[in-house]
């Protein structure tokens, strides 16, 4: 596996800035710890928003959703999702994936508040919400406090992950054994620097926007 490389780069760097950022990312994902049950189905609007959209824009869109309270009315969701003032690319598209997940949310609560392990969750979420990718599906875990671990590697990580040589090159296609393979490389490497995949993944992204966003 050409893209894995074990000769890490920059860690005197990364735990400097770790060190300087912990509280926030640690307080951060105490948040994600104690997301109540009855916030999860917004959090998954939230995740099937994100992708190719702005992460503040989602966050708006999904506390219009939550203040109209989609969970138990009926809401022109198109019309939520190309609002200027927060505007979700593929609003259209992304629209009739919301409405899909609502109409089999029963079923998908079920998954997510089992006992299976962290890795049948997110396989079973990929799998049967349209729309959510195997990093979606981790991004949501992740944001209720049930990733267990899991990394979401979305294209700003990938690119930390190379800065740092845990990869050597960017991946041209994220076939799910990949994504597995650079999942374990990217375990393997918080091990080695002693800081978890949750804290590294909100450290890179702050590298990206300036914050500790979800």
């Amino acid at each position: 596996m050409h893209w894995l490389n074990k000769r890490f780069r920059h860690i005197d760097t990364l735990q400097q800035e770790f060190n300087d950022k912990k509280d926030a990312i640690r307080q951060r994902l105490e948040e994600f710890r104690h997301v109540p049950q009855k916030q999860y189905f917004y959090e998954l609007v939230y995740c099937l928003m994100t992708p190719q959209s702005s992460a503040i824009h989602a966050a708006h869109a999904q506390a219009v959703f939550q203040q109209l309270q989609y969970r138990i009315n009926n809401l022109d969701v198109e019309k939520i999702l190309s609002n200027k003032n927060h505007y979700i690319r593929f609003h259209k598209t992304k629209a009739t994936w919301i409405a899909a997940m609502k109409q089999h949310y029963d079923e998908i609560e079920e998954v997510i508040t089992s006992n299976r392990p962290a890795s049948e969750k997110r396989l079973w979420l990929a799998d049967h919400v349209l729309g959510l990718s195997f990093k979606e599906a981790t991004h949501f875990l992740r944001n209720i406090g049930l990733n267990e671990g899991l990394t979401i590697l979305d294209r700003h990580i990938i690119k930390n992950l190379k800065f740092h040589n845990v990869i050597r090159t960017l991946p041209k296609a994220m076939t799910r054994k990949k994504y597995l393979a650079i999942e374990r490389a990217f375990i393997r490497f918080s091990v080695v620097v002693g800081i978890s995949t949750d804290e590294l993944d909100l450290l890179f992204w702050s590298r990206e926007t300036g914050k500790i966003l979800k």
